[in-house]
């Protein structure tokens, strides 16, 4: 059993920290060799109280008790170095499971705010894209907010020299039309009078003809 400790020992002494942690769990059950040192110990004690016994019986009790004493502490040396060995790999072991389990949480910490970072990336990626968008829409809107106001001042300009060309030609058309007009008034009172001339004329009482001076005068009539 010592052996086989021994070579589990040895061989998890050649390993990195972080491969002790499962190869310690899979090679040794610590718990039970722990255990089994204890009751060595145990066998150790009970066996020096034996040998202090014996020693008593013989001649050199002395020499007998410095000889048991050298194998017990021999022996005990060796138990206390196999548990050293123990608890050192014990303490390796909890020390690569918390550092182990430290970068776990750095890594799921680390992949989080590469989640977070892409997640604010494609945000801004997208604002970037909406804001870009709108001014596109306003520049759309602006140009067609200019070309309404141009074809509106073009109209109005059209409008006005349209006006001024109307009023123009009026102007230079006044003297020929009011000529026209004061003709149309001389015919129309013209006309008017011909017909009150005509209807004075129709309405006058006809008188007796004339006498035909070449005709004889008729024979006056006897009494």
């Amino acid at each position: 059993m010592k052996a086989k400790l021994a070579a589990v020992l040895i061989g998890l002494s050649a390993l990195p920290l972080g491969a002790q942690t499962t190869a310690t769990t899979a090679g040794a059950d610590f718990d039970a060799e722990r255990a089994r040192l204890v009751e060595e110990q145990k066998a150790i004690d009970a066996r020096y109280l034996t040998e202090q016994k014996a020693c008593y019986q013989r001649f050199a009790v002395e020499s007998c008790l410095q000889d048991s004493r050298h194998r017990r502490r021999t022996a005990t040396d060796d138990v206390k170095r196999q548990q050293a060995a123990i608890n050192d790999f014990e303490r390796k072991r909890r020390g690569a499971a918390e550092l182990e389990k430290l970068e776990q949480q750095n890594a799921s910490q680390k992949s989080r705010e590469a989640d977070a970072q892409r997640e604010q990336s494609l945000k801004s990626q997208r604002e970037r894209e909406q804001r870009a968008a709108e001014h596109a829409a306003s520049r759309e809107q602006a140009a067609a907010q200019e070309a309404e106001n141009r074809r509106q001042f073009e109209n109005r300009q059209r409008e006005h020299a349209q006006q001024q060309a109307d009023a123009a030609k009026r102007k230079a058309e006044a003297p020929a039309a009011r000529a026209e007009y004061d003709e149309k008034l001389k015919k129309a009172a013209e006309h008017r009078a011909e017909l009150e001339r005509k209807n004075a004329a129709r309405d006058k009482p006809r008188s007796a003809p004339l006498p035909d001076p070449g005709a004889a005068a008729p024979a006056p009539k006897s009494p």
